[in-house]
């Protein structure tokens, strides 16, 4: 057979239906005609999908969502455990330095004062027992309050402040201001001393502020003339002054049935 002939079949065979058929899979990576959906014969009417142009990559799968991981379990609360003993100690230690340093200021007369900031006290005394006597520093000046906290006894009968001038008893030393609280006729009396001779006694007052088994507070307010005496912060009245030298004011002295709490 001549050579152009050969060819010419050849062709001819690879241009046939069937040879396009048996080529597909190998040049395209096609399906079998079978395989496609609608295809003469399948009895589906659905249009085949687009063919994949050739030399393509096969398309990736999407990505599957990853299981939500599960919660962590509630960890069991953490059961109570005492405190080991050198916690113990070391608290031991600090609440007794604190009572310590507390007791210490008591004994030095570090109070706070009537308005309540944290200032060192112009009252100075070892304890508060009853008959009481104390320093003021620096003595009386205008502006400088005396505070005196305390609980009336169950059955009294008669209690008194005074501030004086030192603390001789003899000679007597002058007395600035002697309040002086009587629960048998419900007086409330103040008066003064000076060199040995007593002045004229005052009483009157609004109302007698001080009950049986009670708490109470007198302040004892220095002004320029005179003294002004509140009882649970109500101004009772005033004393005017009949020691001239304020400054000579250095000491106060309590006594009768009452107990003391807070002085400053």
């Amino acid at each position: 057979m001549p050579p152009a002939w050969r060819g010419g079949a050849a062709f001819a065979a690879a241009t046939s239906p069937a040879a396009a058929t048996a080529a597909a899979p190998a040049c395209l990576g096609a399906r079998e005609p079978a395989a496609f959906a609608g295809a003469p014969g399948s009895g589906s009417s659905a249009e085949p999908p687009p063919p994949r142009p050739a030399g393509s990559a096969p398309a990736a799968p999407s990505p599957a969502r990853p299981a939500p991981s599960p919660l962590p379990a509630p960890a069991d609360p953490a059961p109570h455990r005492p405190p080991a003993p050198s916690q113990l100690h070391r608290f031991n230690k600090m609440a007794g330095s604190v009572a310590k340093r507390d007791a210490l200021k008591i004994e030095d007369g570090h109070l706070n004062n009537s308005l309540g900031s944290p200032v060192q006290a112009d009252v100075y005394f070892p304890r508060l027992i009853v008959p009481f006597c104390g320093h003021i520093k620096g003595g009386m000046r205008p502006g400088k309050k005396i505070l005196v906290m305390g609980m009336v006894d169950l059955n009294p009968e008669s209690f008194d402040i005074s501030l004086t001038c030192g603390e001789s008893e003899d000679p007597p030393a002058d007395v600035a201001i002697e309040l002086k609280a009587v629960f048998t006729d419900k007086q409330f009396l103040r008066n003064a001393c000076v060199s040995g001779e007593w002045g004229e006694e005052q009483s009157s007052i609004p109302y007698f502020p001080f009950i049986p088994d009670q708490p109470f507070r007198v302040e004892i307010l220095c002004e320029h003339p005179r003294f002004r005496v509140f009882v649970d912060g109500h101004q009772l009245f005033d004393f005017y002054h009949r020691i001239e030298t304020l400054s000579a004011i250095d000491t106060i002295k309590i006594n009768g049935d009452l107990r003391l709490t807070k002085l400053g």
